[in-house]
């Protein structure tokens, strides 16, 4: 595989696949041989009940967490709430939680982003919060949806073509290998800092 340049590593593949979860085992990875590390950032997880998915939260890496979407909610806020499917997007919970993880600090080592998709897509402080990153030349890990129907969202596609990005596109036989991959790229972006 190539030597990346760049300091944003975008992980893509179907839903399901696995992205979330590499990108957490990066951060445990990265955690358990660099502790000193100071990594911001969210990820999203879903919400089941039973077998069956019923939305999505927004959680930090220090812990925090809030709704994202819901396919439940029935309040009279969320009469008026955006709509993925049969999710509605509780874009006041998502920002309250997720935008203040997108703050360029002083001393931040690695930015985390699960994902970078249309839920999140409909706060407008979002994807220019994620511009901002970008600019800070702060490392970057990720995740982004596979286009649909060969159609990329604007901003998705933005970021993807992005100088400094390197697209890892998974499946379940390259999961592994990319998840050792980004890993051994950030840990030798991170030494050179």
């Amino acid at each position: 595989m190539a030597v990346v340049t760049g300091k944003c590593f975008l992980v893509t593949g179907p839903p399901g696949v696995g992205k979330t979860t590499l990108v957490m085992r990066v951060v445990e990875s990265l955690r358990a041989s660099h502790p000193e590390l100071n990594i911001q950032g969210f990820y999203t997880r879903e919400i089941r009940e039973g077998s069956q998915r019923v939305g999505f939260e927004v959680v930090t890496l220090d812990g925090r967490r809030g709704p994202l979407a819901s396919s439940t909610a029935s309040s009279k806020e969320s009469l008026r709430w955006p709509c993925v499917g049969k999710y509605k997007v509780d874009l006041a919970s998502f920002e309250a939680i997720a935008l203040p993880e997108l703050e360029v600090k002083e001393g931040t080592d690695l930015f985390i982003i699960d994902e970078v998709g249309k839920m999140e897509l409909f706060s407008s402080s979002f994807f220019p919060a994620v511009l901002k990153v970008l600019e800070s030349n702060i490392p970057i890990l990720a995740t982004i949806p596979i286009p649909k129907s060969g159609r990329d969202i604007t901003e998705v596609s933005r970021l993807r073509n992005h100088p400094g990005a390197a697209v890892s596109t998974l499946n379940t036989g390259n999961r592994d290998a990319i998840r050792e991959t980004i890993y051994t790229q950030i840990v030798s972006l991170l030494q050179k800092h």
